[in-house]
């Protein structure tokens, strides 16, 4: 780090534990964890205290968001259950397979004529970047208890999901710009360790994993805290490996973390419970959880921070109407003909917040010494600010508003094609679900 290392450490350690001690408080009064660390990196980088910059600090910035997303990735594969979607894979299939690639061609055909200064194949690049959706920035709307499930599971799943499907275009688009490292590789190179190397080395390494825990776990040859660490490590290995082999580090944690949850899984037994006591990847969610707060601090200072110094009309409008328009039309078209009533859909297309896959790979183009990297990192920096701000101060107050509507209607109409998910045989709606 720069010579201010240690009083930036300090800082951060700081504000971790501040945010720690309230939190609970915090977020009961629309206060988010990402809206903290982002004001607190605005104030401790290169346009308040200068504690932490992004040409002196991008080795460990780096570093810092790339671990947080590759463990994100991680831990959301190995947390998916199919049993949670059963008869609700309509709603995130819609938003993977039809509004994701509406959201990226409209946010390129938004950024040609608003952002002059993106040029070339920038406006997709900036599209593709602003594509991805993260569930954290409006936790408490995503997984309110009061919201049918099948809202509830399906925005959770398209955050896990469309964040690993765009990183393919990225990387081809990166490669697009001239003096990027990236452009050496060729497309068909990029094609070949992103689409094939890199899942293939997550298989082997989250497979054999999971197999090896399991066989441990079995012969009671594994302590209850190393069975906690060893997901870290099948982790950190995938996504090592990828990275040593030019590849994508995070598709490699994404299906690492897949097939390690499979291959740890013991068989289904009739009649046995779920073995819900026994996380193994509660370490990895814990640590992948407060390197995201980490990377939010740094997306303040090196990225938020001198984008604000240099905001424009074309800038704030378009993050405005990426958070707005570019969501909102596609996700309608998603979901035209799929029984969901007005609000359901109106609430699927707000909180598509803009987190940690958006700010990981704004940062990547950032760094890069091209002409394009600069304004392109701007308008990134300023979308996903303005993101953090507005789905983090709307998520208590529009669940809550979201969540009595359903109740009333579902009460009017039993067979609300929202609640499909809490009509099938044998399941029970939990008592969170209850009125308050």
């Amino acid at each position: 780090m720069s010579g201010n290392g240690g009083w930036a450490v300090a800082a951060v350690a700081a504000v971790t534990g501040g945010y720690a001690l309230v939190s609970r408080r915090l977020a009961a009064r629309s206060v988010s964890a990402p809206m903290v660390f982002t004001a607190a990196g605005v104030l401790i980088g290169p346009v308040g205290l200068g504690l932490l910059d992004l040409q002196h600090d991008a080795g460990p910035v780096l570093t810092l968001v790339e671990a947080a997303l590759a463990l994100v990735l991680f831990s959301d594969a190995a947390t998916v259950r199919s049993e949670e979607f059963r008869g609700g894979w309509f709603f995130p299939a819609r938003l993977i397979a039809v509004g994701l690639p509406l959201t990226i061609v409209g946010g390129a055909l938004l950024a040609w004529p608003l952002l002059p200064g993106v040029s070339g194949w920038g406006p997709a690049l900036v599209a593709v970047i602003l594509a991805p959706t993260d569930a954290s920035v409006s936790k408490s709307a995503v997984f309110a208890p009061r919201i049918p499930a099948v809202v509830r599971h399906g925005l959770n799943a398209e955050c896990g999901l469309n964040e690993c499907l765009v990183l393919p275009a990225f990387a081809v688009l990166l490669a697009t710009l001239p003096g990027t490292a990236a452009a050496h590789q060729g497309v068909v190179g990029i094609l070949q360790r992103v689409l094939l190397l890199s899942p293939a080395l997550g298989l082997v390494v989250g497979g054999l994993g999971g197999w090896l825990l399991r066989r441990s776990r079995a012969a009671d040859g594994i302590t209850h805290e190393w069975r906690r660490i060893l997901p870290l490590a099948v982790a950190a290995g995938a996504a090592a490996l990828a990275a040593a082999t030019e590849g994508s580090p995070f598709v490699a944690a994404w299906v690492a973390g897949f097939v390690f949850s499979l291959a740890v899984r013991p068989a289904a037994r009739p009649g046995a419970a779920p073995d819900g006591a026994d996380n193994p990847v509660e370490a990895v969610e814990h640590l992948a959880a407060l390197l995201a707060a980490l990377s939010f601090l740094v997306f303040g200072a090196v990225l938020l921070g001198p984008a604000l110094t240099q905001l424009s009309w074309p800038v704030v409008g378009y993050a405005v109407l990426s958070l707005t328009v570019v969501r909102l039309l596609p996700t309608a078209l998603a979901f035209a003909g799929s029984g969901l009533r007005a609000p359901t859909v109106l609430y699927a297309a707000w909180f598509g917040s803009r987190g940690l896959p958006s700010l990981v790979l704004g940062l990547l183009v950032a760094t890069e010494a091209t002409p394009g990297a600069r304004p392109a990192g701007t308008v990134v920096a300023v979308t996903i600010g303005l993101s953090v701000l507005l789905h983090g101060l709307s998520s208590v107050v529009l669940a809550d508003r979201y969540g009595r509507w359903y109740e009333r209607a579902a009460a009017r109409r039993p067979a609300l094609r929202e609640g499909i998910t809490d009509r099938l045989p044998g399941e029970r709606r939990p008592p969170e679900w209850k009125s308050q």
